[in-house]
């Protein structure tokens, strides 16, 4: 690939070249428009073709209004050719960091660069054309600093808790990433144990919890486990047992801010009609749902189904205010539990009156 040719910036240069090199310039709008600034401050004159000569007290409406032809006489692969070239760099600087192994992973295994780069661009056709995610309260997470997430669990198939992560980091204003909690089940299968390692995804207990709270991390929890992804269909929206509140708990000892989390839209993809126990716990599954289309129709049934989905964050529950000690406190626990299992529950009723469909 030829070097880009460098030309100087400079009042010696613009008296030499002229007109007639000015295309060979490649900027961004916003930078046409500072050079044409620069330009009327010192008192040049940018000629048009056709036109001898330019009047000073002539009307100026823009370079935008009046783009020049020389820009656009070009084959229109001036900023598409640069961007291409720099997406095809900096994809082979990624190649190159991954096949040397010069790139970082933290104490979890979490990988940052493979999250952001390849993992998300993955999800995201999911999350925005698949299933039209839409996601309010986003505000309520802060911007800095640790705070737990506390989401509802429903599907069949753990899909909602990938959904969250592409919502936190997709509209966050500060670009936030979501770790979450993931059952034992998830780091003993092959292959999806790596990526859920790479996607910063960790055990669900209180040792990680905390630790990741500590370094300012959010986390996110969902309570209900398998009791609610494996709820049969009859039994959608209705939030299972949130355990024993180990997760407020958490939040007490790391004075973190908790967030509840509604997800309406996940209970349709896979609706549960059956439970094959005889051959889950040949497989050692918690569960092996049986749906309308799996596994009568094969891999095919196994694709959820296209629904619209609405992920809200409420409002959060501070834990600054109350004393150390309150972490072993089993009342306070019992009623911060419930407290944020009543605020999720009553803002899916609210989500699903104002749901129009299930699909649209």
């Amino acid at each position: 690939m030829a070097d880009a040719k460098v030309i100087p910036f400079d009042d010696d240069h613009r008296s030499r070249g002229g007109a007639a090199q000015r295309p060979a310039r490649r900027r961004s709008p916003g930078g046409r428009r500072q050079g044409a600034a620069q330009a009327a401050a010192v008192g040049e004159v940018q000629p048009l073709p056709g036109v001898a000569s330019v009047r000073e007290d002539d009307p100026v409406t823009g370079e935008d209004e009046q783009p020049q032809p020389q820009e656009q006489a070009g084959d229109g692969s001036g900023d598409g050719v640069g961007g291409l070239e720099r997406r095809v760099a900096s994809g082979l600087a990624f190649l190159r960091r991954r096949l040397t192994g010069d790139y970082e992973v933290d104490d979890f295994g979490y990988d940052e660069e493979l999250t952001d780069q390849v993992l998300m661009s993955l999800l995201r056709p999911v999350y925005e054309k698949y299933f039209r995610v839409e996601v309010k309260g986003i505000e309520n997470i802060p911007s800095e600093g640790g705070a737990l997430i506390v989401a509802n669990h429903s599907g069949t198939v753990p899909v909602d808790g990938l959904m969250m992560q592409v919502a936190v980091h997709d509209h966050h204003p500060a670009d936030r990433h979501l770790r979450l909690l993931a059952a034992d089940l998830v780091f003993v299968l092959p292959v999806v144990n790596e990526l859920a390692r790479k996607l910063g995804h960790t055990l669900a207990c209180a040792e990680d919890a905390e630790r990741l709270l500590a370094q300012g991390e959010l986390v996110g929890v969902m309570p209900e486990g398998f009791k609610g992804i494996g709820k049969p269909f009859g039994e959608r929206y209705k939030l299972q047992r949130f355990g024993r509140g180990g997760f407020v708990s958490t939040a007490l000892r790391q004075r973190a801010p908790i967030i509840p989390c509604s997800i309406v839209g996940a209970e349709e993809i896979y609706p549960m009609i059956g439970n094959a126990k005889t051959l889950a716990r040949l497989l050692g599954f918690p569960y092996f749902p049986l749906t309308p289309t799996f596994p009568w129709l094969g891999p095919l049934g196994a694709v959820p189904l296209p629904t619209k989905w609405t992920i809200q964050f409420g409002e959060p529950i501070p834990t600054d205010g109350y004393p150390p000690e309150a972490a072993e406190d089993p009342m306070l626990m019992f009623n911060l539990t419930d407290q944020v299992r009543e605020q999720i529950q009553h803002t899916l009723y609210k989500l699903l009156v104002q749901r129009r469909s299930v699909f649209f």
